[in-house]
């Protein structure tokens, strides 16, 4: 979790001033759009589409809703995303999935975010075949973390199965080390 600045030693405080200048090098107004984040989404996935995904990972770290990531906001997710716990890790990942934010993550819900994931990757990664389209990759995840087959998977069994399946897991742990 982002530790308030009060409580940072002084390694750490100077880090977020070169992470802060950094930010504010490539975003002189103090916030970054959507659009400029497409964008360095784009710089990375140059051989699909990373578009719908960036939206979505937009609105997890676009905490207070107003349409831009302000450095707190950036500062935070990158904090939860490479230097988070596991339990952080997956309660953030979680967020991103249920994008009606109402405690479940449907079967459509997780279709949109793995299909999106999908066109980012384009062919860059190949998958087995039981795993070669968003569908069979939802219903695999599905069958593994719908305990009481209810058609959606609450925060415990998503914590459950991700623990269960190493791509979950590693996907979590992609970002470790980055700030």
């Amino acid at each position: 979790m982002f530790v308030h600045p009060c409580h940072v030693n002084v390694v750490e405080r100077k880090e977020i001033q070169q992470w802060y200048k950094g930010f504010l090098k490539d975003c002189p107004t103090g916030e970054l759009n959507q659009s400029d984040f497409k964008g360095i989404y784009k710089q990375f996935f140059p051989f699909g589409d990373p578009s719908r995904f960036a939206d979505y990972i937009f609105k997890v770290f676009d905490r207070n809703h107003n349409g831009t990531i302000d450095f707190t906001e950036f500062l935070q997710a990158l904090s939860i995303t490479s230097r988070g716990s596991p339990e952080e890790k997956l309660k953030w990942a979680f967020e991103l999935y249920d994008i009606d934010g109402n405690g479940h993550i449907t079967k459509d819900e997780m279709l949109t975010i793995v299909d999106a994931i999908y066109r980012m990757v384009g062919s860059m990664v190949q998958l087995p075949e039981d795993e070669d389209t968003p569908e069979k990759r939802v219903e695999k995840i599905f069958h593994l973390m719908d305990k009481n087959n209810d058609g959606r998977i609450d925060m415990a069994e998503f914590k459950e199965g991700s623990h269960q399946d190493p791509l979950i897991m590693q996907a979590l742990n992609l970002y470790d080390g980055l700030v």
